[in-house]
């Protein structure tokens, strides 16, 4: 299954028109409750410069982003947790994603009505995160119980410790906080990958503006970042109807002199690709020449074999060693042959942890 991050939100709040930037599956948006209701995938093309430049130094026949996907879920509302408003439904679809992207609602609009009737990003972000914290309890008590049977008959050294680690969280959730607050340890957090907790996803709060507050932010922007200081999470201001706006014009031109006109270096939507690209915790190395330039994505932390079973498993079965070239080296000297008799390519073995932006060759035999 591919990486995806999902787009939830009270509804009304601009989950779909961003995600009709970000995407060419276009969701319906539309000024009721409920207007999506099977989850839209997009799969998103990541921006680059990197892989740009690289094409122009190498020339290839051929040019591959790195993608990801998007999910965009449908409305929540008060008493997902218990089914209201079609909520299993949609709690189920954000826990087959790996992050969340929050949206959030920042603007006054008259004619575009919000479900509670007033603006209030603070409450709406509570009314949200008490749905999936109240899931997250059902599933830790779910899961208490049987695990207390377990330490208590076998004396399961493990058993006892995940029942320290469910209480942790327990408490957490019982307070209002939700399970990312929690910080483990990774021998811990091994022990309890598989609750897939929904707040313990990591979040990225996306706050939906009007033109005008774009660049600055306002007043509910501020109030959002107050409310999550205490949280690992990100924030991002983004004014999703000028976005769309931007996505319809065709040429890059035009797009940047709209861009430039609110004050802006990148669209909202660019950052916000980028954005959920780390949220995912990914980076990406390249392989690139006459044939190909290619982004390749892998989880940060990967060692040399692995990122080599992402081009084919078999670069990983019969893993021998990596070639690595780092960007700056070769923008610098322009070429593979210029990097090699610089000696400024490094030789690698099974232990070599891949860094972002390496252009890497991999030996192997099988």
């Amino acid at each position: 299954m591919a990486l995806q991050c999902g787009i939830v939100g009270l509804p009304n709040v601009g989950k779909s028109t961003l995600f009709n930037c970000l995407s060419n599956a276009k969701a319906q948006a539309a000024n009721f409750p409920f207007c999506t209701i099977e989850p839209n995938v997009g799969v998103i093309t990541v921006p680059d410069r990197r892989l740009v430049r690289l094409t122009e130094i190498d020339k290839p026949r051929r040019v591959v982003p790195t993608t990801i996907e998007i999910v965009d879920i449908a409305g929540l509302v008060k008493g997902a947790s218990q089914g209201e408003g079609l909520g299993n439904k949609f709690l189920a679809n954000i826990r087959n994603t790996h992050a969340i992207i929050h949206v959030l609602r920042c603007f006054e609009n008259d004619n575009i009505t919000h479900v509670d009737g007033t603006i209030d990003p603070v409450r709406d972000k509570g009314i949200i995160d008490t749905e999936l914290q109240l899931k997250d309890l059902e599933t830790i008590e779910n899961r208490l119980g049987k695990t207390q049977k377990q330490a208590a008959v076998g004396g399961d050294k493990a058993a006892r410790r995940q029942v320290e680690l469910l209480l942790q969280y327990k408490t957490a959730l019982e307070q209002g906080r939700s399970a990312r607050t929690v910080m483990l340890e990774k021998e811990d957090r091994r022990l309890v990958a598989d609750l897939n907790l929904l707040t313990d996803k990591p979040v990225l709060y996306v706050c939906n503006v009007d033109e005008a507050s774009a660049v600055t932010g306002n007043a509910h922007t501020e109030a959002v970042r107050t409310a999550i200081a205490d949280e690992q999470a990100e924030m991002l201001v983004v004014a999703a109807a000028s976005e769309a706006e931007i996505a319809e014009l065709e040429n890059y031109d035009e797009r940047q002199m709209f861009l430039e006109a609110m004050g802006l270096e990148e669209s909202g939507v660019e950052r916000l690709i980028k954005a959920a690209y780390k949220l995912l915790d990914l980076e990406t190395f390249f392989t690139t020449g006459a044939d190909e330039s290619r982004a390749w994505t892998y989880r940060k932390g990967a060692k040399a074999p692995q990122a080599a079973g992402i081009i084919h498993t078999d670069f990983e079965r019969g893993f021998i060693r990596a070639e690595v070239i780092k960007y700056d080296d070769y923008v610098t000297l322009g070429s593979e042959k210029a990097c090699r008799d610089a000696g400024r390519i490094g030789v690698e073995g099974k232990e070599y942890v891949v860094q972002d932006g390496d252009i890497m060759h991999f030996l192997f035999n099988v």
